[in-house]
């Protein structure tokens, strides 16, 4: 592809349709009837995960070839940034619960339960679950991401991008055993464009690498529970109801990120210019 055209919207579906079939073929049955403890429903669970990853590189390697595959995996490998990016990556959402935990204190005159139990093994969670990430980062970020921003620019992408994100992981909030069972979808998906938008900037602020957004990925996965907000016993999937701590930090969050697409709306056309192929931007 040449600098400056625009990918089809039909590759952009073709990659949302066959990520989504693949993942949900697999979670669907671990939700309706297999237990998750079992060794299938393990590998079903991971082959999902997996399906944004498995989704670009074949799309990529039918269109570019092995070059492109490779250019793509290339992405995944850390590169040099300023610290305060790395810092960002892992204490953002941290920095958003602690926030909202000082609202609800201010709001009910009571502090949320901590959770501290488990803040020594935090750092090796996230080391290890960082890896394990470019199994979706590859997909969101690596191949849909610039796709879409080259289409809607960069604000919009990222919302949008959060939002299917969001639906794709709707399956596992009927497999009973996982965090999300139960819960709500609605401040689920209000949460994951937010958290969209923020892995967009450090995509960008890194100029396309992946290994930011994937420790960002991990750090979110290992702190959102030091401060748990989650409603114990939950069953409306598709309601808004969820506890005040979890609309606290929601609220925390959009705040952050409309400054974070004011940033992407003020430098759209700077970004445009300097890297006018947006499917693999210069380094």
């Amino acid at each position: 592809m040449s600098a400056g055209e625009k990918p089809g919207w039909g590759e952009i579906a073709t990659f949302f349709l066959l990520t989504f079939a693949i993942t949900w073929a697999c979670w669907i049955p671990v939700a309706a009837a297999v237990p998750l403890a079992s060794p299938l429903a393990q590998l079903l669970v991971y082959v999902g995960v997996f399906s944004p990853a498995i989704t670009a590189l074949l799309l990529t390697g039918t269109r570019r070839g092995a070059p492109g595959v490779r250019a793509l995996l290339s992405r995944v490998w850390p590169v040099r940034v300023a610290w305060r990016w790395v810092v960002f990556a892992l204490g953002y959402l941290a920095g958003v619960k602690l926030v909202a935990a000082l609202l609800h204190r201010v709001v009910t005159g009571h502090w949320p339960r901590f959770d501290a139990s488990a803040l020594a093994l935090i750092p090796f969670a996230i080391a290890v679950s960082t890896p394990v990430q470019a199994g979706e980062e590859l997909g969101w970020r690596g191949f849909a991401l610039p796709r879409l921003a080259a289409r809607l620019g960069l604000a919009p992408a990222s919302l949008l991008l959060g939002l299917v994100w969001a639906t794709w992981h709707l399956p596992l909030f009927f497999v009973r055993g996982t965090d999300t069972f139960g819960q709500s979808f609605v401040l689920y998906a209000v949460q994951v464009m937010a958290i969209a938008a923020a892995i967009a900037m450090l995509y960008v602020r890194t100029h396309a690498g992946l290994f930011l957004p994937m420790l960002f990925h991990a750090a979110v996965n290992n702190t959102k529970d030091i401060v748990p907000s989650a409603t114990p016993g939950a069953h409306a999937v598709f309601s808004p109801a969820a506890s005040l701590l979890s609309w606290l930090a929601a609220g925390v969050l959009w705040a952050c990120t409309l400054f974070i697409l004011g940033w992407m709306v003020r430098t759209e056309a700077d970004r445009r210019a300097r890297y006018p192929d947006w499917i693999a931007p210069a380094g």
